[in-house]
């Protein structure tokens, strides 16, 4: 049955949901219990500092955990495989310089170019700072020059990582749909054929084909 023009569609399962919050709650704890430790602004404004540095190190080992329950979702399965397919419509969105030329000129997916670039930048981040984390804090294990190294990736990858986060954030903030999707679960279909509409035309086939529900 073909969409209306004021349908909605299912964007993002309740497990992809649950995901991103869980990722972005440990997230942003993991910023601000690394600013209050490393910064001596705000290392003298805490009370308990053992209390912080066991926060930052116990969010750091819970990040991977939602990632790996996320992967018995189907749902999530299939967005990971769409995250990894970088196609030529991808570069030729990165190469438009104004943001309109985006909208509607370029076929995009289920997600742009830079979507696609954040979470591979997410994940990769993850796994480097869990990675050298660990080696701060078993550092009885490693060599020094393992440890030294690893904090020196550890500390600016960190300042990395907040650039790209409160840059995530800004984005966010400017697409009200984009953001309430992640709430919901769905976003409008004219949404969807303006800012995704490679997507948007793979869901209307998709509902097309779908028998119409029997009648009482």
């Amino acid at each position: 049955m073909p969409l209306s023009p004021d349908a909605v569609l299912a964007r993002f399962s309740k497990a992809e949901r649950a995901l991103h919050w869980s990722v972005a709650v440990l997230m942003i704890i993991l910023i601000l219990t690394g600013a209050c430790l490393y910064l001596p602004v705000l290392s003298g404004l805490i009370g308990n500092r053992y209390i912080v540095q066991t926060l930052h190190i116990w969010s750091g080992f819970l990040l991977p955990v939602p990632i790996i329950l996320a992967m018995f979702s189907r749902a999530f399965r299939r967005d990971t495989q769409r995250l990894n397919r970088f196609t030529s419509y991808d570069w030729q969105w990165l190469k438009s310089k104004r943001a309109r030329a985006r909208v509607g000129g370029v076929p995009v997916g289920k997600f742009n170019a830079g979507q696609k670039l954040y979470a591979a930048f997410a994940l990769a981040s993850i796994i480097i700072m869990l990675g050298t984390g660990s080696i701060m804090e078993f550092n009885s294990y490693f060599q020094d020059f393992l440890r030294t190294g690893a904090t020196f990736v550890h500390d600016w990858l960190s300042l990395a990582i907040v650039v790209v986060v409160v840059g995530h954030i800004y984005k966010a903030l400017g697409d009200a749909t984009a953001r309430m999707a992640m709430v919901t679960g769905s976003a409008p279909l004219s949404w969807a054929e303006r800012e995704h509409s490679a997507w948007a035309a793979e869901q209307k086939a998709l509902a097309s084909t779908e028998s119409p529900a029997p009648t009482a």
